[in-house]
């Protein structure tokens, strides 16, 4: 994994092997940012990343000039590495070691882009369930944007506030406004 654009640019991350994770593949991560960058202005906008993993979407967040992220992942190794990863670029990236459902449930603070990456295996229920808390208990700014990365065979465009899907490979970014 690489840190594409942003101070650290061109960067390489060695996550451990043993990690649960699928990390978003540099192909689709780029054209994800490329339309993120016509959306906002990183040094005014925060991110909060759902099922972070490797935190691959953070560190490129942060990178670029993001004001405040929070990583959220219920393994303790990805919190771990996360955290290391955080210190060694001196990003502001904060990590919280919890099931993400629950943390969104009790998350009282809004942010400008909700990035949720679950388990491929996830069901479209569960992938709605997200959108639901996420909208229901109004956890986006005013603009803000939440984006579900999931495999090409779930089709999310039924699901409330649906506006578009993006495919790269195998990956779709679904994003809700």
């Amino acid at each position: 994994m690489r840190i594409i654009s942003g101070i650290h640019k061109s960067k390489r991350l060695m996550a451990p092997k043993k990690l649960p994770v699928r990390p978003t593949t540099d192909f689709a991560k780029e054209g994800l940012f490329n339309i993120i960058n016509n959306k906002i202005d990183y040094s005014e906008s925060t991110l909060l990343d759902i099922f972070s993993g490797t935190g691959n979407i953070s560190y490129e967040f942060g990178s670029r000039g993001g004001k405040e992220i929070i990583a959220v992942d219920s393994f303790y190794g990805c919190v771990k590495y996360i955290e290391s990863i955080t210190l060694e670029l001196d990003l502001p990236i904060t990590t919280i070691k919890s099931d993400v459902l629950r943390y969104l449930n009790s998350c009282t603070k809004k942010f400008d882009i909700i990035f949720a990456d679950p388990p491929y295996d996830f069901k479209i229920n569960q992938l709605e369930e997200i959108s639901e808390i996420v909208f229901n208990k109004n956890l986006l700014n005013e603009e803000g944007m939440l984006i579900i990365e999931h495999k090409k065979q779930s089709n999310l465009s039924s699901l409330n506030n649906f506006k578009e899907s993006r495919r790269y490979g195998d990956s779709v970014f679904s994003f809700f406004s």
